[in-house]
């Protein structure tokens, strides 16, 4: 029962049990004066607090965050486009992140087409797993022990795309379909191979800013550090392509 609703039924039943007590003892049927006047103090408090509750709080106004970003950067990863692209785009991501999918089924094509196949941005794919994901860390080390046989682009396709079917069972039944020498791939999967490159990715994530999934850093590498800005969320193409092109425009004149 809502606020309000709540406090026009105690409000009728106050004024129920005054009627009751204004025509006298055997109206009372039972109830004793004392009882009566600890019901209406009771009455009284409940409707004060419902009253309050009906009140409009203060909004707690939040400073926006800090979107720059000046990073150390770490070599190497899964990347694609040119290595010598003017800007690069990191995507920091899990595995079983639904928004992650979202991004992925509807603005990625889209990203590449444009931007990266053009030559004008290198994609790297970073790993953030996140606590409360028991299917996403081992989902991150599959993808990466699929790169071994140089198939990790096509595991994460998969595995982003069936974000909620990412269970042990699972990524075998993916492996297999991609036709991964099966065990080479178990073996790196079940030894967490790549345990602690996944876990740079998430120390890397962390100094940028980054706290959820799917979460971006565009920017240019100057000597060696990453400097450009932070793009959070499940972006429409435009917002991103927005993002893109005003990092390409920053672009010192040769």
């Amino acid at each position: 029962m809502r606020a309000a609703a709540r406090l026009q039924a105690m409000s009728r039943l106050a004024a129920a049990l005054a009627l009751t007590l204004a025509a006298g003892p055997a109206a009372a049927q039972g109830i004793t004066e004392r009882q009566a006047d600890e019901i209406l103090k009771e009455l009284r408090s409940i409707r004060q607090t419902l009253e309050r509750q009906q009140q409009p709080q203060p909004r707690q106004v939040q400073a926006p965050p800090d979107d720059k970003v000046a990073i150390a950067f770490q070599s190497g990863g899964n990347s694609i486009g040119r290595p010598d692209a003017p800007i690069v785009m990191v995507e920091y991501s899990d595995y079983q992140c639904p928004f992650c999918r979202q991004f992925h089924i509807s603005t990625f094509d889209e990203i590449k087409k444009n931007y990266v196949d053009s030559g004008r941005v290198r994609y790297i794919s970073r790993d953030f797993p996140l606590a409360f994901h028991e299917n996403a860390r081992r989902a991150a080390i599959a993808a990466r022990c699929a790169g071994d046989q140089g198939r990790f682009w096509e595991l994460r396709h998969v595995m982003i795309v069936n974000a909620n079917q990412l269970t042990a069972p699972s990524i075998l039944k993916y492996a297999g379909e991609l036709k991964l020498e099966m065990g080479g791939f178990r073996t790196c999967l079940d030894s967490e191979r790549y345990g602690k490159d996944v876990d740079r990715d998430m120390e890397e994530g962390a100094q940028a800013g980054v706290s959820g999934t799917p979460s971006f850093v565009v920017g240019r590498l100057v000597n060696g550090r990453l400097e450009g800005v932070r793009v959070v969320g499940a972006m429409p193409y435009q917002a991103l392509a927005s993002t893109l092109d005003e990092a390409l425009r920053k672009i010192p004149a040769r």
